[in-house]
């Protein structure tokens, strides 16, 4: 998981001053959205809708826009009954796996764009199954590698986390899927700030890229995926070294 808890890093960093901005509110509403409309506007009875909270949250999307996308999902919204979650698994370049969550409204659309990505970026798109047993659903918050380790460790398990481990420059904070809000309030009501909080993937096994080539086809991939409309998280399992992480994603 550390390259690729690196590279999330990275990116939040470049996603927090991007010109896109628009563009990510678009999905993380999207998400919000759906998360209402299938488990209610609770978030306190909806875990879904509370992590996409969180999601929203960490890249600072405005409160009246995140009660407004759980408004609509939670009323009779005709654009989030059209929605509906797929998922896509494959590898790309040197055997890496890669997970697709999408939210689509044409999953034939959604399929043959994210299948020509695949193609594209010298990987394969494949069957379900293929790769989903190589990952667990895991709660990631994410704390600048300043923070004092204990303050932090000690937070993190009253929230209910199950690790906290420095990667490179970051402290990564792992907890159960139930656990990611609760984990959050108590890191920051221990005046620790967090860079992002948000459920993720976790790879059982990771493939490691040391060829500067090899790790530029991959987050080129990670990229093109994460640029598509419909879709709205990419995980994969590799290992890039952060010396080689921060030259080619520079």
């Amino acid at each position: 998981m550390s390259g690729h808890s690196k590279w999330s890093s990275i990116k939040h960093k470049k996603g927090a001053a991007d010109a896109k901005r628009g563009k990510l509110f678009s999905k993380l509403s999207r998400a919000l959205i759906v998360a209402a409309r299938e488990g209610g506007a609770d978030p306190a009875a909806n875990l879904a809708l509370q992590n996409a909270i969180e999601k929203a949250r960490s890249y600072s999307m405005p409160k009246d826009n995140i009660e407004r996308a759980i408004a609509r999902g939670s009323g009779a919204d005709t654009d989030a009954q059209a929605f509906e979650t797929v998922i896509y698994e494959g590898y790309g370049p040197g055997g890496v796996a890669v997970l697709v969550e999408a939210l689509t409204d044409n999953r034939n659309r959604t399929a043959a764009e994210v299948r020509h990505i695949f193609s594209k970026s010298e990987g394969n798109l494949g069957e379900a199954g293929a790769v989903a047993w190589l990952f667990e659903r895991r709660g990631l918050v994410l704390v600048d590698g300043s923070a004092d380790e204990d303050e932090l460790t000690l937070a993190a398990a009253e929230g209910g986390a199950d690790d906290v481990s420095l990667d490179g420059s970051s402290y990564q904070v792992v907890a159960p899927p139930e656990n990611l809000a609760s984990v959050r309030e108590a890191i920051d009501q221990a005046g620790i700030a967090v860079q992002s909080a948000e459920l993720t993937m976790v790879p059982k096994t990771t493939v490691d890229l040391e060829d500067e080539a090899a790790a530029k086809k991959v987050l080129r991939l990670m990229d093109a995926l994460e640029e598509n409309d419909d879709v709205q998280d990419v995980y994969a399992n590799f290992d890039i070294p952060e010396r080689v992480l921060e030259e080619v994603a520079s």
